[in-house]
């Protein structure tokens, strides 16, 4: 059987590979589902089909979803280098008064392509929510009409306005982490290593989640996960296809995170990824190399369940179980 990462105790724990889980039983019925839908595969699409798909899967979903209420929703335009760019602020039910409050910078994932603040609305009042902090969504340029640098450039100038106004937003400083899924967990670490290489603000942390941190498919998850997972290696493929303007970019350590000269000096680092998902390598080997250049790190590995999982809020229960850790880890790994 191929060696399948597992979670790491603690925060400094040696970060080891062992055997894995059989796929959660929720989480093979989802997929017994997708297949039998006869549903297109989003690398069988263009983007704009597969864009229209996603907006027709929220309006699905919100027919039978609650969302969750926040004390607030801002809406507001960041200023990018080429466009600007959409931001939404929610402000979690429970503030402690009028002192600033810690926040997270979310990037959301679906391959630098698809997806939008809209279609993780129900995730960013939840992660507010469960963790008690001011949550900053942004909402970069995609490709393949706005390919690399430019999605990771909207996302790093995000994150220098959002420190610029921390006053005025009503943020510590001292407590602001940004948090990516998938492509936003790529994004989210080639901001982070931008900082550190311009002296740019101290983050907080950074929380990766199934990022992609490398280009290429050749891990040993990327083969064992090859199909019917949901994310495929053919969707990796038709993601990164879109994203890069040739493989050049794959060297370069902002388009591929794993590929800097260092890891040294960067914040406290939480790492999250799922058993059977083809980007499941990628973290582990993120999260290694971080500890071995003496970043503070904490791993899991989510036993039995897939890419995505951490949007199933009320399908999968590792969608609630990962909030909840995540809000533990944060002060866990802050102290």
């Amino acid at each position: 059987m191929i060696a399948i990462l597992s979670s790491c105790p603690r925060v400094g724990a040696m970060i080891e590979k062992e055997s894995g889980m059989p796929l959660d039983p929720k989480v093979a019925l989802y997929l017994k589902q997708v297949r039998e839908s006869g549903a297109k595969a989003y690398e069988d699409m263009t983007p704009a089909e597969s864009r229209r798909l996603d907006m027709n899967e929220l309006t699905k979903a919100r027919a039978d979803r609650v969302l969750e209420s926040v004390a607030a929703i801002e809406y507001s335009f960041i200023p990018g280098p080429t466009a600007d760019l959409p931001v939404r602020i929610y402000r979690p039910t429970v503030c402690a008064n009028d002192e600033p409050q810690p926040a997270i910078i979310f990037i959301h994932g679906s391959g630098w392509v698809v997806s939008n603040i809209e279609t993780n609305d129900h995730f960013s009042r939840a992660l507010a929510n469960r963790t008690g902090s001011v949550v900053v969504a942004i909402n970069y340029q995609k490709a393949p009409e706005h390919k690399f640098p430019i999605p990771m450039d909207d996302c790093y100038a995000s994150t220098l306005w959002i420190f610029e106004h921390a006053s005025l937003l009503g943020l510590d400083p001292k407590r602001i982490g940004i948090l990516g899924d998938s492509a936003g967990g790529n994004l989210a670490a080639a901001v982070t290593l931008r900082l550190r290489d311009e002296k740019g603000p101290q983050l907080a942390f950074q929380a990766l989640v199934y990022p992609a941190v490398k280009y290429g498919w050749q891990t040993p998850s990327a083969i064992a996960h090859a199909e019917g997972y949901l994310l495929q290696q053919a969707s990796m493929k038709y993601y990164w296809g879109h994203y890069l303007r040739s493989e050049a970019d794959a060297q370069n350590p902002y388009c591929s995170p794993l590929n800097a000269q260092s890891h040294k000096d960067l914040p406290p680092t939480l790492i999250y990824t799922a058993e059977f998902d083809p980007l499941c390598d990628d973290g582990y080997l993120y999260a290694r190399e971080l500890q071995g250049c003496g970043v503070k790190v904490k791993y899991r590995c989510f036993d039995g369940v897939i890419h995505g999982f951490i949007k199933m809020l009320g399908v999968f229960d590792q969608a609630d179980e990962f909030l909840y850790e995540f809000k533990k880890d944060l002060i866990d790994i802050l102290e």
